[in-house]
């Protein structure tokens, strides 16, 4: 079983409240707009990091980071890319992703719109964590988190982390 905290959107800015829920994690997902090099370094000395880059990102983020993932954890496909769109409303670049690769588990962010749904078109679990930064038009810092048995997703949880002004 894997403990997965998922987040998006930090912009350079990770809260501190975010800490003791990365330590209860295995791994920490980042669906970008990550902010600088960092915030990678920052989660990556407390936990394994999955991420990719978002479309603030600059030349060293996307360096080190990839447009989109794509992996197994436990039995699940999971997909990240940034920029996704909602089931009904993928852009299309995350429409041709899901189409190719058929994932269990499609996660995005960009929207800063936190948005948990299942899709019974594509039969996968969508997930956009909202945005976990500062910047933006959001009034409330989230994150997501999960665990993965074998193919089950399971105890998803909202995590509310405060307003979004410091």
């Amino acid at each position: 079983m894997k403990k997965i905290l998922i987040i998006s959107d930090t912009h350079g800015y990770l809260d501190k409240k975010l800490f003791k829920y990365m330590e209860e994690a295995d791994e920490v997902w980042h669906a970008g707009d990550i902010g600088n090099v960092e915030i990678c370094d920052e989660i990556s000395k407390v936990k394994a990091l999955k991420a990719v880059w978002g479309n603030i990102d600059d030349h060293q983020l996307r360096v080190s980071c990839t447009e989109d993932l794509i992996f197994y954890c436990e039995e699940v496909k999971v997909c990240i890319t940034h920029i996704g769109g909602y089931p009904g409303k993928y852009s299309m670049h995350a429409k041709a992703l899901i189409l190719k690769e058929k994932p269990n588990l499609f996660i995005c962010g960009h929207s800063h719109i936190l948005k948990v749904m299942f899709d019974k078109k594509n039969d996968l679990l969508y997930i956009n964590p909202g945005a976990a930064g500062v910047h933006g038009f959001h009034q409330v810092k989230t994150a997501v988190r999960m665990e993965i048995e074998k193919k089950e997703m399971k105890n998803l949880e909202v995590i509310e982390l405060g307003p979004r002004t410091l």
